[in-house]
Parts: structure tokens; C-alpha cells; sequence
């Protein structure tokens, strides 16, 4: 390959990851602006209504659910290397998490104890929707951030978080993913072309392992 298309590759490349950190701030922005306009009242002891406890619960399944179907998309594309970034992008974000935790002690909002900054449920799920959208692209993430969206309001409008709690979590999660992971297509040297013959035509596609 000439210098030229070399330098050219790089610049598209390049491009690429610019675009998609933009695309990454502009999305944390719309997700936590309504989070913060809408989700908090006045502190003190609270006791949470039948929806918040069910928005509460909610959260707790997507928690777990939103890890797992990354995990699961890892492994019935026998991504050995996607996983290996995953558990990186996993550890760093709840290591970052846990360590603020226990440093700052902010008292939630419910008053139930001193561990609300940052969110957690907010930090792993962006992380997981980070990760789905940089390793095998956009159109696969925009279900997850959804669900990391719905978590972050959750958080907030059942009283375990206040709205800069799920910032600085997504925050932290967006921010591991984005640094670990790097694209599946790219890795892999995916080639999808137009096939025909006399009698049909389809598309071929090839990678290398």
C-alpha cells in the first residue's frame, strides 16, 4: 500500500473517531438535560410511591441485562478480542465508580445512605452502550442508550441519585468504553461486496479472524 493511501486511511479513520466522539457528547447532553430539569425535588427523609419503586426496579433489571446482551453479543460473535476490551472498559468503570463512592460520601436524596456520587447504575450502562455502539457500530447501540437514557432518569426520579450523580456516571462509563474499545469491523478487516451472475445476485462478505 502507497504512502498516500496509507495517509488517506489514517485520515478517514481519524475522521471517524471524531465524529463518533461528537456524536458521544451531543448524546450524553440530550440524556442528561431533561434528567436534570425534571428529576429532583426537595431533600429530606422520603418515603417512594408504588412508581418509583417500580421505576427503581426497573433500573436494577436493565443493570444486569444491558452487561449481558454485550456479553452475550461477544460471544456469538466469538469476539475474543471484544471481550477482552469489554472486561477492561467493565473494570476500569466500576473501579472509577467504586473508588469515588467511598471517597466523596454523598448522601442520596432518599437519605438511605452516603454512597450516591456517582451512579453506578448510570456509569455501567453507558459503559455497555458505549461498547456495543465502538466495537460493532451505531445502529446496535441506539436500543442501549435508550435503556442507559431511561436508567439515568430513573435514578433520579426514584430518589437514589441526584441528576449530577448520573452525569458524572455516564460520564465515567462513555468515557472507559470509549478509550478501551476499538471497532470490531476494523479489527477484523470486514469487506461486504455486490456479487452477481446470470441468474443472481447478492452480497459477499469476508473477514479476517
Amino acid at each position: 500500500m502507497s504512502n498516500d493511501k496509507r495517509d488517506n486511511k489514517k485520515e478517514k479513520e481519524r475522521k471517524k473517531d471524531c465524529a463518533f466522539r461528537r456524536s458521544l457528547i451531543i448524546m450524553l447532553l440530550v440524556v442528561l438535560m431533561p434528567v436534570a430539569a425534571f428529576g429532583e425535588d426537595a431533600a429530606g427523609a422520603f418515603t417512594p410511591s408504588r412508581g418509583q419503586k417500580a421505576v427503581r426496579t426497573s433500573t436494577d433489571v436493565i443493570l444486569v441485562a444491558l452487561p449481558a446482551a454485550a456479553l452475550a453479543t461477544t460471544l456469538i460473535k466469538q469476539d475474543w478480542e471484544g471481550l477482552k476490551e469489554g472486561a477492561i472498559s467493565a473494570g476500569v468503570t466500576i473501579g472509577a465508580t467504586m473508588i469515588l463512592k467511598y471517597s466523596v460520601k454523598e448522601n442520596r436524596p432518599d437519605m438511605s445512605n452516603r454512597h450516591s456520587f456517582p451512579s453506578g447504575h448510570a456509569s455501567v450502562t453507558f459503559a455497555a452502550a458505549t461498547f456495543i455502539g465502538k466495537r460493532y457500530g451505531w445502529k446496535y447501540s441506539i436500543p442501549a442508550y435508550a435503556l442507559s437514557t431511561y436508567t439515568a432518569w430513573g435514578r433520579v426520579y426514584g430518589k437514589k441519585h441526584h441528576w449530577w450523580d448520573v452525569a458524572a456516571g455516564a460520564a465515567i462509563g462513555a468515557a472507559s468504553s470509549f478509550i478501551f474499545t476499538h471497532p470490531y469491523m476494523k479489527k477484523h478487516e470486514v469487506a461486504i461486496v455486490p456479487v452477481a451472475t446470470d441468474t443472481e445476485a447478492g452480497l459477499a462478505c469476508s473477514f479476517k479472524f
